[in-house]
């Protein structure tokens, strides 16, 4: 494709994602200069379609950014009221107390939200503020200046036939060029990870861990409706078969989110995320609260995991990763969305004074001190044990141990374990389908529990056809011949999508179909596969998910 030509067109500022963070550093690059040029592209049909949180929401990020939020009608309406554990069996419940846990366990003073609706509203600010927004603008390649450095992207490039390439309706796209480039792609995004490897930027740094968080609206009875309850849970179904757990957010109108997570480190390659989530719902304490509700909607997205020591180097010439492009997710809490915020903030002040000084197209390494020392990794370090505890001792050693190395941190600010490490990526702790036996999970019912193809239809999502798979792979043959005898074809199972599939024929060898229309933009293929073999890239722009209020 070297030969096309593209218009360019020039900003000071280039942001790739139309998310917490992206939306933050383009408001406070604004605030500080209203003549800054800003451009946010965005791959989602509109501003929230590819916004999927739990959410309950520190506001402490808004309150930096925004203090007069509420004046201003953010969509945050429901605080927190009642904050509740439980460990399940598979049959009841017991209740953690609240004492024993650290401060920065609690929920007081936060809010249940819809991440959607909040970068919704935090966009129309930033427009309001003369920041150019455009959805449905796939941001396919980087481009790089005379020295290396990174000054734009290719952005909304359309029409591409399923061999990739031009067809009849090709759009070539443009490249937008920066003086910096603000990469705020969400978890594992296909450029931060190209920047990520071109630059060595994981070097010296722990393996990133994930999760895979799976999430339904439900409409349920107002009888059995609290709005500002909060309720977190562990243990049964996963057990000892992975790490995980779940979460229950009572929020207005009679709704309530509905989400499981089930991190990515686990062995058994037999282990069905999505099904031990739809298992969940069939616990008595769960089933009682949804008996006569209707799920609405339906999602999934990975989850950085792996904190503090996990973090790459946040910065290159020309460009910066943001938010959860580089991982700030706050485990125990459950929380990433303000420290993604502060992200955007931080960035945004780094390159504004860069671009008062005349700089342009070099490192901001004021943005990663600013996280590394400030706000952002004073949350984080005081929890960076909790991940490699839980991974390494499982959840009852992890609650006992982790909880004491938290207060530690909390009171002391530091620890007598110092800084744990991950070890092995959630790939590479695969093991071998012959050490483990087969798992049988109960079929949905169709009331409280669906299959992944009828649950896709509620996450809207929609993919041309003719266009070239945004999945691909490096070795076509791993599939079906190693990934399927070594490890019993994992990605028909960790896929929350149903996109792989195994298609056996009556004296035919097996063959691998990646249904990509099916695709929700998760990315846990392109993190659990085992051989590593799958790629995630973005499809054209305004494809995957139309997520109306996640």
């Amino acid at each position: 494709m070297a030969e096309i030509e593209r218009e360019a067109m020039e900003y000071d500022v280039v942001i790739v994602g139309a998310g917490p963070a992206g939306l933050s550093a383009a408001i406070r690059l604004k605030q500080l200069d209203a003549d800054c040029n800003v451009v946010v592209l965005e791959k989602g049909s509109e501003v929230g379609a590819h916004i999927l949180s739990g959410a309950v929401l520190d506001p402490c990020g808004l309150d930096a950014l925004i203090p007069d939020w509420k004046e201003k009608g953010a969509p945050l309406n429901v605080p927190v009221v009642e904050d509740n554990f439980y460990a399940l069996g598979a049959s009841g419940e017991v209740r953690i107390p609240n004492f024993p846990m650290p401060p920065l366990m609690s929920n007081h003073g936060n809010y249940i939200v819809s991440m959607g609706n909040v970068c919704r509203w935090m966009a129309e600010q930033a427009e309001e503020m003369g920041v150019e927004i455009f959805p449905g603008m796939s941001c396919s390649e980087l481009v790089y200046g005379e020295n290396g450095e990174v000054k734009g992207v290719v952005a909304g490039e359309m029409g591409l036939g399923a061999d990739g390439k031009p067809g009849p309706s090709y759009e070539p796209g443009m490249e937008l060029h920066g003086k910096y480039v603000f990469l705020s792609e969400g978890v594992r995004g296909s450029l931060s990870k190209q920047v990520i490897e071109k630059f060595d930027l994981a070097k010296g740094k722990e393996t990133q861990k994930y999760g895979l968080g799976m999430k339904e609206i439900w409409e349920i009875d107002p009888a059995k409706h609290r709005e500002g309850s909060v309720t977190h849970t562990m243990g049964w179904p996963l057990g000892k078969k992975a790490g995980g757990g779940s979460f229950i957010y009572h929020l207005e109108n009679n709704q309530v989110y509905v989400g499981f997570v089930v991190h990515l480190g686990y062995k058994n390659p037999y282990v069905f995320p999505y099904m031990e989530f739809q298992q969940f719902k069939h616990h008595p304490m769960v089933a009682e609260m949804l008996k006569g509700g209707k799920r609405v909607a339906y999602g999934a997205r990975a989850i950085t995991e792996g904190g503090y020591q996990s973090m790459p180097k946040m910065v290159a010439p020309g460009v910066a990763l943001l938010g959860c492009s580089v991982g700030m997710v706050n485990l125990p809490r459950i929380k990433g969305n303000h420290n993604a915020m502060l992200s955007g903030k931080a960035a945004a002040e780094a390159a504004f004074e860069a671009i008062k000084a005349g700089r342009s197209g070099d490192e901001l390494p004021e943005y990663e001190s600013e996280v590394r020392n400030g706000a952002i990794g004073k949350d984080l370090y005081k929890v960076r044990n909790v991940k490699p505890l839980w991974s390494k001792f499982g959840l009852v050693a992890s609650l006992a141990v982790g909880g004491f190395d938290m207060w530690c941190n909390t009171l002391f600010g530091g620890s007598l374990m110092g800084t744990l490490k991950h070890g092995k990526s959630d790939a590479e702790v695969t093991e071998l389908a012959s050490k483990h036996e087969k798992i049988e999970y109960p079929k949905p019912d169709g009331t409280l529990s669906f299959d992944r193809l009828t649950n896709v239809a509620f996450s809207f999502t929609n993919h041309e056809e003719s266009q070239p798979a945004h999945l691909t792979l490096k070795d076509p043959s791993v599939p079906v011949d190693v990934n399927l005898p070594k490890y019993a074809g994992p990605s028909a199972r960790y896929c929350p999508a149903g996109v792989y599939e195994f298609v056996e024929e009556a004296g035919k060898d097996p063959r691998f179909v990646i249904n990509f229309q099916n695709c929700v933009h998760c990315k846990a293929c392109d993190i659990k596969d085992p051989s590593q073999n799958i790629v995630w890239t973005t499809p054209q722009g305004g494809d995957g998910p139309n997520y109306p209020n996640m």
